[in-house]
């Protein structure tokens, strides 16, 4: 054999040992399982109804103790009062009275006596609607706890259970 051909096999097996070692540092790629089609998981709204529903059962069924009135105006607590107060910063002394008031959602009662209101909003109409803001400061009036919920948040019963109860205790 001649120093060329020589040459030449060293060389073939020094590139196949280089792409061995190329293929080895590499890697291994495994196959891709086809995409499955997963259905996203769109939760429903709640109508008000329906949300007034959920709260009823949860009222019902963890605070037994309290009776439980719906859609209670706000002069159904503190008679047709008309009063003086802020509500905004531009306006500080505007009388409103009781009657403007959104009702509340839900009033817990304990030997007659109203004890907490609960309110049911939809988007930030407790910070923003005149008739919400009515409706709370005659609650606090009374030295009633307000307790809100926003009805576009997930409201697990978990959450409202104990907002309610620590708004109680």
């Amino acid at each position: 054999m001649d120093f060329g051909k020589l040459f030449l096999k060293v060389v073939d097996v020094a590139k196949d040992y280089l792409d061995n070692a190329q293929k080895d540092a590499q890697p291994t790629r495994q196959a891709q399982p086809a995409p499955r089609h997963v259905e996203p998981v769109v939760e429903k709204e709640k109508t008000p109804a329906e949300w007034e529903a959920y709260f009823r059962e949860i009222l019902t069924s963890e605070f037994s103790e309290y009776s439980i009135r719906e859609k209670v105006p706000v002069t159904d607590l503190v008679g047709y009062a008309n009063d003086e107060f802020q509500i905004y910063h531009t306006r500080p002394c505007q009388a409103y009275k009781a009657e403007w008031g959104q009702p509340y959602t839900f009033v817990l009662e304990n030997d007659g006596k109203a004890k907490a209101v609960v309110m049911l909003g939809n988007g930030h109409s407790h910070d923003s609607n005149v008739k919400y803001l009515i409706a709370r400061v005659y609650a606090e009036k009374s030295g009633l706890p307000y307790i809100n919920f926003y009805t576009q948040m997930t409201n697990e019963r978990n959450y409202v259970i104990g907002r309610i109860r620590k708004f109680l205790n």
